[in-house]
């Protein structure tokens, strides 16, 4: 009979560790922080550790995997990485933390999805006027549009809520 091997560590400490792992195209943000971390489980022999991305699509996704196992390897934590896409990711699942230092970076947080109904105005992330336009459906990353600010006049990226 083969007994379950000790966990070198417990959920807290790998959700640390996790913590660490900056997103590839936001490096403000952790994927913790992200909400990208949906399962945390001991095997008996290693860490299962679910995520799951931003959108199908998203081409970080590798890039977000294979950091993850190497923060794991580095803390000398055994881990397996799983792409989860059910349930989809939402932007509700942003922490506090995380749109206060998407804020911070620069960048517009998502704001509330009504179905139905027009979205709340984006603020400007570097003056907080409510006067801004949208200049490109998509920013920087494939997440997030570009707007403008008729208050400062600075261009800022906005992350799109879903």
């Amino acid at each position: 009979m083969v007994s379950p091997v000790d966990a070198p560590c417990d959920e807290t400490r790998v959700r640390e560790i996790l913590g660490t792992v900056a997103d590839p195209e936001i490096p403000a943000l952790s994927v913790v922080e992200l909400g990208l971390v949906r399962a945390v489980r001991w095997t008996g022999e290693f860490f299962e550790i679910d995520i799951t991305p931003t959108y199908s699509g998203c081409p970080a996704v590798a890039m977000i995997e294979e950091e993850i196992a190497a923060a794991m390897s580095a803390a000398g934590v055994p881990a397996v990485v799983r792409r989860v896409l059910a349930p989809a990711w939402t932007t509700d699942w942003l922490s506090a933390e995380a749109r206060r230092k998407l804020t911070g970076a620069g960048i517009a947080p998502p704001g509330r999805v009504i179905p139905g109904w027009e979205r709340d105005p984006v603020a400007c992330p570097h003056c907080g006027s409510s006067e801004t336009e949208l200049v490109s459906a998509f920013g920087s990353t494939a997440c997030k549009a570009l707007h403008r600010c008729r208050g400062c006049g600075s261009p800022f990226d906005h992350f799109k809520p879903l």
